[in-house]
């Protein structure tokens, strides 16, 4: 059932229109994010159960189909398509799981951590906001940056600040234990958002 489920989430993602470039090579973008997702898994908790590598695998499934210009361009809008966004996922992921043949009490602990329920307490919802915080330092946090060339040194930190209090105490402990390359241009930006000065 877990490669099954795998495998499905892998072609939805494969279908993907839009593409990344990776070592010379054209791939669709939610296809490496998904692979960035679960080899930051292995790095950060390589004993996490085969429930909890579906739903870091099904972060971002197919998002391209839920686009950010679908709702209002302002703050409101944003947080309304993320929430949308977390539910679209974890439906998705959960319609792929009945077809690998998972029973319902799977299919709801994967929903709930895929729509990050009970962030904070739910240390399944935990662990995947801690794995897309991971991978967005490591492999996303500078072309955000380089697309946001008006924002200030204040509103990075803010961001910065925001993205660390998403994350575990142990994701910290990752962090500032070297296991994550950071972007190089944005080190003494970030050091200056965690010394909270």
């Amino acid at each position: 059932m877990f490669n099954k489920v795998i495998t499905l989430i892998d072609e939805a993602n494969s279908q993907d229109p839009n593409s990344e470039q990776l070592n010379g090579q054209s791939v669709p973008k939610e296809s490496l994010y998904a692979l960035r997702m679960s080899e930051m898994l292995t790095r950060f908790k390589p004993d996490a159960d085969e429930l909890m590598q579906v739903a870091v695998r099904a972060q971002h499934i197919q998002r391209w189909k839920s686009p950010r210009s679908d709702f209002e361009m302002n703050k409101q809008g944003y947080h309304q398509w993320r929430s949308a966004l977390y539910v679209f996922h974890a439906s998705r992921v959960v319609e792929l799981m009945k077809q690998a043949g998972f029973d319902d009490t799977d299919q709801n602990r994967v929903y709930n951590a895929v729509a990050k329920k009970d962030i904070k307490r739910n240390p399944d919802s935990q662990l995947v906001e801690d794995i897309a915080s991971l991978v967005f330092i490591e492999h996303y946090m500078l072309a955000f940056a380089q697309t946001k060339p008006d924002y200030d040194e204040q509103k990075w930190i803010g961001i910065l600040q925001r993205t660390w209090q998403k994350m575990s105490i142990e994701a910290h402990k990752f962090v500032l234990a070297g296991h994550v390359t950071l972007p190089e241009p944005l080190i003494p930006l970030i050091e200056k958002a965690l010394s909270g000065k």
